[in-house]
């Protein structure tokens, strides 16, 4: 009989042990349900020296809006369609107003004209899936 039940608390604790253990990886797990946001933009290219200046100054103004390069430039292969002539930007934001904020910022208000008056590009900011 004391087998028995020794048997069985010693399955009741494993039990509840794996119950909390799983309990706390959920937890951790847990979506922060906040969307990151994407930046992304085709540019054509047509004065590469004037363009320079704003290669040089842009990451340091999305850097303080937790912006970073995820796609900048690069090869692409093409799955579908023609392969796009202009060069691919991809910036991820921790959020849809942050990468709102960066775009209406004073620091990349001051070097955007060099960009448009540097090629042609279409730009737009896409909310990603929360994390």
């Amino acid at each position: 009989m004391t087998i028995k039940l020794t048997f069985l608390s010693v399955i009741f604790a494993a039990l509840f042990a794996f119950a909390g253990a799983s309990t706390l990886w959920a937890q951790s797990h847990v979506s922060s349900g906040i969307a990151p946001a994407y930046y992304i933009a085709e540019f054509e290219v047509t004065d590469r020296e004037a363009l320079k200046p704003y290669t040089q100054q842009v990451e340091s103004t999305f850097a303080p809006f937790s912006g970073r390069y995820i796609v900048r430039g690069g090869s692409m292969d093409a799955l579908e369609g023609d392969t796009p002539k202009s060069r691919l930007v991809i910036i991820v934001f921790d959020s849809l107003e942050q990468a709102r904020a960066w775009y209406s910022s004073p620091q990349y208000a001051s070097i955007r004209p060099i960009r448009q008056h540097s090629g042609h590009t279409n730009a737009y900011i896409v909310e990603g899936l929360p994390n």
